[in-house]
């Protein structure tokens, strides 16, 4: 189905006119709205088209002239299976989960002017979406699912890429981008996702970003998450992916197994045991850093240096399809069944940040500064000013 094409000098928002040049009308069934994205053809015209995924808009440029790597661009398989569809799949058992507002998000939202419009680039269930009613809120999600929660509460959402955003430049007063960071597998596209915030925002504008930190306050909880193997890194696509120690070896390595009820030590022997097995290469020896112990994963890393991971998350059986969904997850292998804990177990992939790396990522942008940075309940979190 198409949307309305054409131009407008104004839109009405909630009651309120806001000069815009826009190109597609009604971007939500439910919502009467109008978005956003002016895009650069070869023609004079140009167009946008949407596809359903329940009742979300997903809107798919046509004719773009894209402005970066097909590689940053496409959507690698770890994370259409590992982040796009996990958060489908849990969409209203996470959302359920997912009310309490952080301190310092609510100070940077609370701080904005009145009338600003602020852009929540992977809004979730829509949590920070309101928050200050004196503002404007658009919100977008790669996981139709979460957008449909976000809708029937009223939001003015949309279904899109975090590294391809469905708004003009110099669209929003200001940003947000709260935990999405570190779902994207490959240092390339999390740029690019930066580089779509400052885009977006106006000048004199400002981005607030969080990511998950590798550096947790509560270190038992790294223990219980999975480091990626050999088989998931050659999944990647692109440039900024991690490279395997020795490609062409035959041998594979067995990822730490969840076990809430094992020491570490025992899951690390027990890993030991298996990957002998089948003439795994881990290594063990002794570190002052990981309560005396390091392995050495796919990805050349050790333990306590790793950084790609796989983050359970229990979805129960009473919340779970008995059939339909949850069947072609555990058929599919993307979900097993835990009938200890009475749940189907999901795995997440993240990409935790460890100390500076944030910084790092933005600290060759051409149009924004860094203006604060800080440390917040095991994330680590900058605030970016657009310059020109």
């Amino acid at each position: 189905m198409l949307f309305g094409v054409g131009t407008a000098s104004s839109f009405c928002f909630k009651g309120v006119y806001i000069n815009s040049t826009i190109i597609v009308g009604n971007i939500f069934s439910r919502r009467s709205f109008s978005t956003m994205k002016e895009v650069g053809t070869d023609n004079a015209s140009s167009l946008l088209t949407s596809e359903s995924v329940g009742e979300a808009p997903v809107l798919r440029p046509v004719s773009v002239r894209a402005k970066c790597s097909s590689n940053v661009q496409s959507t690698p398989e770890i994370e259409k299976k590992y982040v796009h569809g996990v958060y489908d799949a849990i969409a209203p058992h996470f959302s359920s989960t997912r009310f309490a507002k952080w301190p310092k998000v609510s100070a940077f939202l609370n701080s904005l002017s009145p009338s600003s419009l602020i852009l929540d680039a992977g809004c979730g269930n829509g949590k920070y979406l309101g928050l200050n009613p004196d503002c404007f809120f658009i919100g977008c999600d790669i996981s139709a699912a979460l957008i449909n929660i976000c809708a029937d509460r009223g939001h003015e959402v949309l279904v899109a890429d975090a590294v391809n955003l469905p708004y003009r430049t110099g669209y929003g007063d200001a940003a947000i981008s709260i935990a999405v960071l570190h779902h994207l597998s490959t240092e390339d596209r999390r740029r690019k996702a930066v580089e779509e915030l400052v885009r977006v925002v106006k000048k004199g504008g400002c981005i607030l970003i969080t990511v998950w930190a590798r550096e947790q306050e509560d270190t038992s909880l790294v223990e219980k998450w999975t480091p990626l193997n050999q088989r998931y890194i050659a999944e990647w696509i692109g440039p900024g992916s991690p490279r395997v120690r020795n490609p062409s070896s035959p041998r594979t390595l067995e990822s730490i197994p969840e076990a809430e009820e094992n020491s570490v030590g025992e899951q690390l022997k027990d890993l030991h045991a298996k990957s002998s097995k089948v003439k795994s290469a881990e290594v063990m020896d002794s570190t002052s850093q990981d309560k005396g112990r390091s392995l050495l994963t796919g990805s050349g890393k050790s333990y306590a240096e790793q950084q790609e991971f796989f983050v359970p998350w229990h979805l129960p059986y009473h919340q779970a399809e008995v059939s339909g969904a949850s069947a072609v997850a555990l058929a599919s292998g993307l979900a097993k069944k835990d009938d200890k804990k009475g749940s189907m177990v999901y795995n997440r992939y993240y990409h935790v940040f460890s100390e500076g790396e944030l910084e790092r990522l933005v600290s060759g942008l051409d149009n924004a500064i860094l203006v604060d940075r800080f440390y917040d309940k095991s994330n680590w979190c900058i605030i970016l000013e657009k310059t020109s």
